[in-house]
Order: structure tokens, then C-alpha cells, then sequence
């Protein structure tokens, strides 16, 4: 079973809203347990709250230089139709380096081909190396480094050509 069918079946299980899932194969056994009493919910549900607010501290900085990003975002809108979007697989923390003391995997203007390390996403405590599914020009990294992606968040654009 890989990460796909996993992100999958945890889908599936989220969406359901039961609290366990077992599922076993010969060779691979997995349980998901979920949490539906209140007091665990709450508990859930309080630091997305604490995390919202400190977005909102953080998004008037980049709302008083939005005048100068419109227009910055007009030039490119007409090539961004043949840039191609690295996504992220999974839910999980975005880091641009291998460690801290290490350099980045890439920079905006390096060139990358299929099956190139981008970047690292950590989850539950698992650093996954994420592989660039097509060769071009970075042409702009869309996730500063350190901060919580989503599941198929377009973390770079690339231009093939």
C-alpha cells in the first residue's frame, strides 16, 4: 500500500465519521482511530482557532503591499498557462532544506528534471522527500519555509519549456 492509498483510506475514514478503521492484508496492517467523544473534539479543535488568529496578524502586512502584487501577477498570468504546478502529496510541515544547517533543494531560476528532491514535507514526525514530476525552470516557490501545507497545495510553478 503507498502513501496515495493511505491519504485515501484516511480520507474515507474522516469522511465516514466512525472512529476506528482496521485494515489488514497479508503483508500490511493498518488502524486508524479517530476521535468522537466531545472533550477530544474541543481539544481538536482549539488550536486551528489560536492558529487562524495568528494569520489574521500576519495577513495585513501582505495586504498593504497587494497594490504592488497585482500588478507583479498581471505579466506572468499570460505565461502561467503553460507553467506546470508541483503540489503537495500530503498534509504536513513544508521545509525547503534537508536540516537546518544544510542548503535549500532549490531556488527560484534552478533547473530541475523528473525525480529531483524539491523539497521535504514532514508528517507525524516522518520527513518525505518530494520529487519534481517534471523538468524546467523553478519560476516561483508559492510555500515560505517551515509553514503547514494541505493536501495537493501547489507549492511550486515550473516552466517546462
Amino acid at each position: 500500500m503507498d502513501i496515495k492509498d493511505i491519504q485515501n483510506l484516511i480520507k474515507f475514514v474522516s469522511k465516514a465519521e466512525v472512529s476506528e478503521v482496521k485494515y489488514k492484508t497479508k503483508d500490511f496492517e493498518i488502524t486508524i482511530k479517530t476521535p468522537l467523544g466531545g472533550n477530544e473534539v474541543t481539544y481538536m479543535q482549539q488550536p486551528p482557532v489560536y492558529h487562524t488568529g495568528a494569520q489574521q496578524i500576519s495577513a495585513p502586512q501582505p495586504q498593504a503591499a497587494a497594490p504592488a502584487t497585482p500588478n507583479a501577477a498581471e505579466e506572468p498570468v499570460a505565461d502561467e498557462s503553460k507553467l506546470v504546478t508541483i503540489k503537495s502529496p500530503m498534509i504536513g510541515t513544508f521545509y525547503r532544506k534537508p536540516s537546518p544547517d544544510k542548503d535549500v533543494f532549490v531556488n527560484v531560476g534552478d533547473e530541475v528534471s523528473v525525480g529531483k528532491v524539491v523539497c521535504v514535507i514532514e508528517a507525524m514526525k516522518l520527513f518525505n522527500q518530494i520529487e519534481s514530476e517534471v523538468s524546467g525552470k523553478i519560476v516561483k516557490i508559492l510555500v515560505d519555509d517551515t509553514t503547514p501545507v494541505e493536501y495537493d497545495q501547489p507549492l511550486f510553478l515550473v516552466d517546462p519549456s
